[in-house]
């Protein structure tokens, strides 16, 4: 039985765009895994909060699918900065090929970088607003 070659590349792009509904996952591992079941499951929880508390703030319903796209941006990096000859142990053993990955991993990590931040910086800020203000900004 042959083995299936996983490019890195390609699971570094499904983390970044795809990653909060667990596509990436579903690549590495198949669809047995239950992490990347959970977070597939984050979209229709958050549409079933928003439904649900039509008066609390969207970062409160859509608290799963934020979570989710937080953790598909680290798992991102874990993926994008491991060590192609690591991934290979990891991933393609039994393959019989090499991954070789370039430039546009490093694309890549930087661009996860800038929206990770992003993200992270207005969930923070949007928190605190709720927090201390009572959402007073908006």
């Amino acid at each position: 039985m042959t083995i299936r070659h996983k490019n890195k590349t390609l699971a570094s792009l499904l983390a970044f765009l795809l990653g909060a509904a667990g596509l990436h996952r579903f690549y590495l591992k198949g669809f047995g895994d239950r992490w990347g079941w959970l977070h597939l499951v984050s979209l229709p929880a958050s549409g079933l909060l928003l439904f649900a508390l039509p008066d609390q703030p969207l970062l409160v319903t859509a608290s799963p699918l934020v979570l989710s796209a937080l953790v598909a941006s680290i798992e991102t990096f874990v993926i994008g900065l491991m060590a192609d000859e690591k991934w290979d142990a990891t991933w393609n053993t039994g393959s019989g090929s090499h991954s070789d990955s370039r430039w546009p991993i490093a694309a890549l990590m930087v661009a996860n970088l800038f929206c990770g931040a992003t993200l992270l910086l207005t969930v923070i800020a949007r928190a605190f607003d709720l927090i201390l203000t009572g959402g007073a900004y908006g």
